[in-house]
């Protein structure tokens, strides 16, 4: 069995050696700034009001930015031909930002595979959890009719698999009569095309313009 060959002892010192002469060398350096620093103090200075003034002038920023969108989502509207036009995947992000325009400040979309039956999941100022399953139709009124088996996909998760309060069916086209009968029967809520036009077009929060809507989990300011 082969040793591994031993590093010289000469090797190892010089590279002690060089180590130390870099240490000495950065002690040196970093001393000598310190001691240029102490005797022009006023550099010091400026250069701790230099970054103030940079923080500051970032905070100002991320301020103004955060307040021009609330504005922008208070007064965020959609004409529903302007739904119409969007991918599907769009809407769904329109929706998310409607319910974010009315004070649902954690509204998130959550569509896509193994999404269990919910493309917008968010929490009113009530404390009432909305999970929302968006149908769009490029074709709008003139598309296909959203039927009972979607409203079956979400009557089976909203509740026990997203803890949803009020579990809307929401779409740009329209329902079939069976849907309108399981709907009922379910408590689900139903937003059709002229529902959702009046919501998006307005300002006036999606559970103003629903029926029977569950009461509020908890008191708040609004209530």
């Amino acid at each position: 069995m082969s040793r591994r060959p031993r590093r010289r002892k000469g090797a190892e010192s010089q590279e002690a050696w060089v180590y130390v002469l870099g240490a000495m060398a950065a002690v040196t350096m970093v001393t000598a700034v310190l001691r240029w620093l102490a005797a022009h103090p006023w550099v010091v200075v400026l250069a701790l009001l230099a970054a103030a003034g940079g923080y500051a002038v970032w905070l100002r920023r991320r301020r103004e930015a955060a307040r021009w969108e609330r504005v922008r989502a208070q007064g965020l509207r959609y004409a529903i031909e302007r739904l119409d036009s969007l991918h599907h995947q769009q809407f769904e992000f329109a929706i998310r930002d409607l319910m974010r325009r009315d004070g649902c400040a954690d509204a998130q979309q959550v569509g896509g595979r193994g999404d269990n039956g919910a493309d917008v999941k968010a929490t009113d100022p009530y404390g009432r959890r909305w999970v929302i399953q968006c149908k769009h139709r490029k074709a709008g009124i003139s598309g296909s009719a959203v039927g009972t088996p979607d409203l079956q996909v979400l009557n089976g998760t909203g509740r026990q698999i997203h803890n949803g309060d009020v579990l809307v069916m929401l779409t740009n086209g329209r329902f079939t009569a069976p849907a309108l009968d399981f709907a009922r029967s379910q408590r689900l809520h139903l937003v059709d095309r002229a529902l959702l036009a009046q919501w998006a077009g307005g300002s006036r929060p999606l559970w103003e313009l629903l029926r029977a809507v569950p009461p509020p989990r908890r008191p708040t300011s609004l209530s």
